[in-house]
């Protein structure tokens, strides 16, 4: 008989965590549980197939309602047990066959899993995104002498090159400012990572998006890094400061082997 369950994995922690906090639910309500194999612990739900299966999966992934809560489930999670100690997150919706699957790669995952919670022990990971207003077209200058363009097809013509080469030099601009904000905030951290921008559905603003940084931070180090981000704030660039958060941009790993 095919078992119509699998084991849905959070994170990886050192053993030497604490217990998995009583009462803790993660996605589709259900329970978190810790599985713990060669100095390492797994915090895992058992979730049912019909909704967390390879291809119910595909359909569930393009329901960004359904998307939306079992993301929040599994960072509530992930936060829970970051409270604890080190913690590598592993991806969202990462599904197996059963905790022997998952015991399987505690052990054959072990040095990765353990060099990778030395790596984050004592650092916590902050977003910064910055944004820039989109420009708009420049006015068309008159003719010489005074004169309007001689036609409205002219006129159109030369708002609509007015109006690429204004924002392909703002984006230049934007851009390189956006590099050395970067480079700034880099130099505070241990490490960092530029993810995509985000799409505006994503992001709720119509503003351009020209960086979306992810930085490692040592925690003594916390206040300094948000007054740097302070300092570089302004000349037309937004700065958007969250965190800290558990370090998922400096942990995921390809584990291999999910259903």
């Amino acid at each position: 008989m095919v078992d119509d369950t699998g084991t849905y994995l959070y994170a990886v922690a050192s053993d030497v965590a604490a217990p998995c906090p009583q009462g803790l639910k993660g996605v589709a309500g259900r329970d978190v549980r810790a599985v713990a194999q060669s100095g390492l612990v797994a915090y895992v739900s058992t979730v049912p197939l019909d909704q967390f299966g390879e291809e119910p999966l595909r359909r569930s992934m393009e329901d960004l309602d359904w998307l939306g809560a079992t993301a929040h489930a599994h960072h509530r999670v992930v936060e829970a047990v970051a409270r604890l100690g080190p913690v590598a997150p592993v991806r969202l919706v990462t599904v197996y066959s059963g905790e022997e699957q998952v015991r399987r790669l505690l052990e054959e995952r072990h040095d990765d899993f353990a060099d990778t919670l030395a790596r984050v022990a004592g650092r916590q990971e902050w977003g910064v995104k910055a944004y820039v207003t989109k420009t708009e077209a420049a006015p068309v200058a008159p003719e010489p002498g005074g004169q309007e363009p001689a036609s409205p097809g002219t006129a159109y013509l030369k708002r609509r090159q007015a109006s690429l080469r204004t924002r392909e030099e703002s984006w230049r601009d934007a851009g390189a400012r956006a590099e050395r904000i970067h480079d700034a905030l880099r130099s505070v951290a241990v490490a960092s990572r530029r993810h995509r921008a985000q799409d505006p559905q994503l992001s709720g603003r119509d503003e351009w998006m020209v960086l979306n940084g992810a930085y490692l931070v040592d925690e003594e180090l916390a206040e300094e890094f948000a007054r740097v981000v302070d300092e570089l704030r302004g000349q037309g660039i937004e700065l958007e400061l969250t965190g800290p958060w558990a370090p998922y941009s400096f942990t995921v790993l390809e584990e291999g082997g999910p259903r």
